[in-house]
């Protein structure tokens, strides 16, 4: 039962990966993560099937080009930023690979709009601390075990050290 639970695991974690948002373009070969940046928002960039280990994109949404470097698996990937003042559309994002270009698309939206998903976290994670945002603030010793705690421990020790020794002598007594 449990190979069965880690099977239907690794599948939904297999159809989330593979449902990421990302725009590509209609050969396939460029895609932009988000696919539907805000102004200012960073964006990942990656080409499969050029023949090169570097390309460049550009685009009027980009501040500047994009340089696309080989990574490890043959596509060709690199970062880019949308410029601030942008109003919401789509631009066209073109990657000249040698005498070859491709083409894929990037729909800004509006600033106050939520986007489809960030390429990589933009900001710390604003946690509290969870449940040991209390013990930041009160002494430990005031509000740590007192006596009860301890007599209660130790109790519950005897008793569990007790009935392993019967336990054991018990099996010692009666072989099979």
């Amino acid at each position: 039962m449990g190979s069965l639970r880690v099977t239907l695991c690794a599948i939904a974690a297999l159809g989330a990966v593979a449902a990421t948002p990302a725009a590509y373009a209609a050969d396939g070969g460029v895609s932009v993560s988000p696919s539907s940046p805000r102004p200012g928002g960073d964006v990942a960039l990656r080409m499969s099937g050029c023949p090169h280990r570097t390309a460049t994109a550009v685009s009027a949404a980009f501040v500047a080009d994009a340089r696309l470097t080989a990574a490890a698996d043959g596509t060709l990937v690199g970062e880019s930023r949308i410029r601030s003042a942008l109003t919401a559309g789509t631009y066209d994002v073109k990657v000249a690979c040698g005498d070859a270009s491709r083409t894929g698309a990037v729909t800004v939206v509006r600033k106050g709009a939520q986007p489809s998903a960030p390429a990589s976290p933009v900001a710390p994670v604003p946690a509290g601390g969870g449940g040991t945002a209390h013990a930041a603030v009160v002494d430990a010793r005031a509000a740590g075990p007192g006596t009860a705690h301890t007599v209660t421990g130790l109790v519950l020790a005897g008793v569990a050290a007790t009935a392993v020794a019967l336990r054991s002598a018990r099996r010692r007594r009666d072989p099979r």
